[in-house]
């Protein structure tokens, strides 16, 4: 068992750098962020400088305190909109297919850095340079894409070539880099010791912002120097649910994952179940919720509380209805402190920025983030995530953390992964692994090992379903840490979907 602490990521490495932090004495909110800088290289299709996150805290000396660094809208520059978003098919395997939408138009403004900085300034006990190690070195020196890694690049291919800029370094041979082969980015490992020694300031201004502006805009895109200037990483309270005698925190509005994942729960512990048919029930009514007149309330104060409200979680009940790519890490010390980090560049934009070490995001693209259509929000405003860095108390002391990879998945993988712990009572790998379902449009997404009596009875009952042969990272991928506060005995899960790893300290 950990004496210092355990990371759980979606790699090898980027755990293994969160780990060398906690050995040298630094805390969980250390080793975050070393493993998140770790993770732009070695998992460089899921985060980066040009990506955007969230990440929960709380420990015996820190509050529970939610820092929201997701992406804003742009147009703070006064540039007109000069090119259409350019939609990419994405086969996750041959009968399932998501549409993503890139190029310049899709680019909303970066906030990792300053997310970074804010949660080593409020939590942190060790200096950035000294965070920085492993990072630099996997992006100068290279690694090799280990499978999960190598299928994202195939999967996005058509994305990753499309710019010359972004096939130098992701297709340096004229053909996108398979497993095995090295993945080296120097322009990364530059950007990070840039940031290391000037802060946040080194991407939101000067001649790193001056050269987003002129490669984006000059393609048609919003994304300006005034944008960058304008954004700032913002601390918020979590959401909170309870279920199986434990309060879960969670991302709060303006975000959608985290409310829901909380209603979605509140449904399980009103309706007293927690099978296939009663966790299908609790996404159907959360995605009936999810509506316009939700979109836009997620910006009102006090929203949480009255979506969250005990006469709509009977409403909700009493209908009859028969039914990114991002990257996930948490991290426990032996103190308590968790700090659970969820960071998404989408499927990226295909916009390699030269020179900046910066691939940037495409969220203004990603129909789920933007249900009231594309270009529609103001600029400056946050875009909506279902992206939910959780937490799970026992009294005041934390007993999980974790997250999900997985686009509009987030939420289901989040939700079944809680479930499989509290109500099922299983040990953290394993809540991980069991087999997971999915709603979406009416159809059910159904991993091999979901009861198929279950799933039959759902079908009798007039429920579509799609019965996959084999497990896929389009079901997520959950990271989870656990301690258990009577013996401080460490635990972790890293989600087989995603490459996930666990390191212990």
């Amino acid at each position: 068992m950990a004496s210092r602490g355990v990371v759980a990521a979606g790699h090898p490495l980027t755990a293994e750098a969160g780990v060398t932090v906690l050995r040298e004495g630094g805390n969980a909110v250390d080793a975050a962020v070393a493993a998140a800088l770790a993770s732009f290289s070695v998992e460089s299709a899921l985060t980066g400088f040009g990506a955007g996150g969230f990440m929960i805290v709380q420990g015996p000396d820190a509050p529970a305190t939610l820092i929201d660094f997701f992406v804003a809208a742009p147009g703070l520059g006064g540039h007109e909109l000069g090119d259409e978003l350019r939609p990419v098919p994405v086969h996750f395997d041959s009968t399932t297919t998501q549409v993503f939408n890139v190029g310049a138009a899709s680019c909303a403004v970066p906030g990792t850095a300053a997310g970074l900085s804010l949660a080593l300034e409020r939590f942190g006990s060790v200096p950035l340079v000294d965070l920085i190690g492993p990072a630099v070195r996997f992006a100068r020196e290279g690694a090799p894409l280990n499978r999960q890694q190598a299928y994202v690049l195939k999967i996005l291919e058509p994305i990753y070539t499309a710019e010359p800029a972004a096939r130098e370094i992701y297709a340096p041979d004229g053909r996108i880099l398979r497993e095995g082969e090295v993945f080296r980015y120097p322009d990364l490992a530059t950007a990070i010791e840039r940031f290391a020694a000037e802060g946040s300031a080194s991407i939101y201004s000067g001649e790193v912002a001056e050269a987003i502006e002129q490669y984006i805009c000059s393609r048609g895109g919003l994304l300006s120097t005034a944008d960058l200037a304008a954004f700032e990483a913002i601390e918020r309270e979590p959401v909170s649910a309870s279920f199986g005698g434990s309060q879960i925190l969670s991302n709060p509005p303006p975000s959608a994952g985290g409310i829901l994942i909380a209603y979605s729960l509140a449904l399980l512990e009103q309706g007293g179940g927690s099978d296939t048919a009663a966790l299908v029930r609790a996404m159907s009514a959360a995605n009936r919720a999810r509506e316009e007149e939700f979109a836009a309330g997620l910006e009102r104060e006090g929203f949480a509380a009255e979506f969250l409200n005990e006469q709509s979680l009977r409403r909700a009940l009493a209908r009859d209805d028969r039914l990114g790519s991002t990257t996930h890490l948490a991290v426990m010390d032996s103190d308590g402190l968790c700090a659970s980090l969820t960071c998404s560049n989408g499927t990226g934009s295909g916009m390699v920025v030269p020179g900046t070490g910066i691939h940037l995001n495409n969220m203004l693209g990603e129909e789920d983030l933007n249900p009231l259509g594309f270009h529609q929000a103001v600029p400056g405003s946050r875009i909506s995530s279902m992206m939910s860095p959780s937490l799970v108390l026992c009294g005041d002391e934390v007993t999980a953390g974790l997250g999900s990879a997985g686009s509009n998945r987030i939420r289901s993988a989040v939700l079944q992964t809680i479930v499989n712990l509290l109500a099922h009572q299983m040990p953290p790998q394993q809540a991980v692994d069991a087999a997971r379902v999915h709603l979406e449009g009416g159809v059910l997404q159904a991993e091999p090992g979901i009861d198929p009596s279950a799933l039959d009875r759902l079908q009798s009952g007039g429920q579509e379903v799609v019965r996959w042969t084999e497990r896929h990272l389009f079901f997520g991928g959950v990271q989870v840490v656990t301690r258990d506060p009577a013996s401080g005995v460490l635990g972790g899960g890293g989600d087989p979907r995603r490459g996930g790893a666990v390191a212990y300290a």
